[in-house]
């Protein structure tokens, strides 16, 4: 059966011979109660509480983690920090034991040498007093609270230098994270982000000062990572820190590099052009 505007091709309008005269209100209203739940979607919709046992203490408890494939990644800063809708899921990536204050990331957090555990229990959970309650989102003061706790046991169980570069990047990422999301009427605004901003800098310049003594010491994959990504997020890291010498360095390494994919080039090239900006302001 032709529809009431088939023909219109002859007057280059054939594209718009399935227009409806009339709107179909039903299919509307599906659409309008189907927005309606999107936006009243909120952060603690998408986490859950997940049981872990602690392999400092052996004791069980839960730390709250976002429900992987329900959130829709928008886009990567230049240093790979990911950027999520509804939630930062960068919040809930350290886990801390309540009772004995053992805390890592969660892809170190099983792995444990009875040495390291007794370093630990030696230098913190001798002296730790809990973790303060929370409510049914972690905050971005939560956040840091946590991965500064892990950060402190990378250090104490004398971890890779990776595992603690890592952490330390994962660190500087919340620190970003909060800036962002400051409202502007926060009392006192401009010197907190002054102090976040001088925070995240010298979480970064530690970041890569680990990464580039890990580069030479340990195996790939790195915390995830082959050798083409590694040297793409030191070129970044010391563009940021104004290092500039050893970014454009660790940049043409990626660009000679025969693993790597023209993907990763194509941002390296970003990143050169980016540093050359810099120096010019410099």
């Amino acid at each position: 059966m032709k529809g009431i505007f088939s023909g219109l091709d002859k007057l280059g309008l054939g594209k718009l011979e399935k227009v409806e005269v009339f709107e179909n209100d039903s299919k509307k209203e599906g659409e309008k109660k189907a927005a309606e739940k999107t936006a009243a979607l909120t952060e603690a919709d998408f986490l859950f509480e997940k049981t872990y046992i602690c392999p400092v203490c052996d004791k069980e408890f839960h730390s709250k983690k976002v429900r992987t494939g329900k959130v829709k990644l928008l886009a990567a800063d230049t240093d790979l920090r990911p950027k999520y809708q509804h939630v930062d899921c960068l919040k809930y990536d350290a886990v801390a034991c309540p009772h004995c204050g053992y805390a890592a990331l969660d892809r170190f957090f099983k792995f444990m040498m009875p040495a390291q555990a007794r370093l630990i229990r030696e230098n913190i959970s001798a002296n730790f007093k809990g973790l303060p309650a929370t409510d049914n989102i972690y905050t971005y003061d939560d956040a840091l609270e946590r991965h500064q706790l892990a950060l402190l046991n990378t250090v104490i169980k004398k971890a890779k230098e990776s595992e603690r570069a890592y952490t330390c990047l994962k660190m500087a990422w919340i620190c970003r994270g909060k800036a962002e999301s400051l409202p502007e009427e926060t009392p006192d605004r401009k010197k907190q982000l002054e102090e976040l901003h001088a925070q995240e800098k010298e979480l970064l310049e530690n970041a890569y000062t680990g990464f580039q003594a890990a580069f030479s010491k340990e195996t790939f994959p790195m915390c995830g990572m082959d050798e083409v990504t590694v040297s793409y997020l030191l070129a970044e890291l010391a563009r940021r820190i104004g290092k500039y010498e050893e970014s454009s360095r660790w940049i043409s390494r990626v660009l000679i590099s025969r693993e790597a994919n023209e993907r990763i080039k194509n941002r390296a090239r970003e990143i050169k052009e980016l540093l050359n900006k810099d120096k010019e302001h410099k």
